[in-house]
């Protein structure tokens, strides 16, 4: 039972993080002025929710261990 109800919640957060994670698609930027620094547009997302994910899984495997 347990390992049914951590499935569907693992499957629920990896696809409403992946749902959040879309871009609205709204009207673009303002042109950005000269000499003024502008951070890059990189996506963090991936890695985190991978590490989220590994931790996630170990915590479990530690859990288990202790029973």
């Amino acid at each position: 039972m347990f390992k049914k109800y951590f499935l569907l919640f693992t499957i629920l957060v990896l696809i409403s993080s992946s749902v959040m994670a879309k871009d609205g698609g709204g009207a673009p930027d303002a042109p950005p002025v000269p000499g003024e620094h502008t951070p890059p547009d990189n996506p963090i997302d991936g890695g985190l929710g991978i590490l989220l994910v590994l931790g996630i899984g170990y915590g479990v495997k530690k859990l288990r261990e202790k029973e």
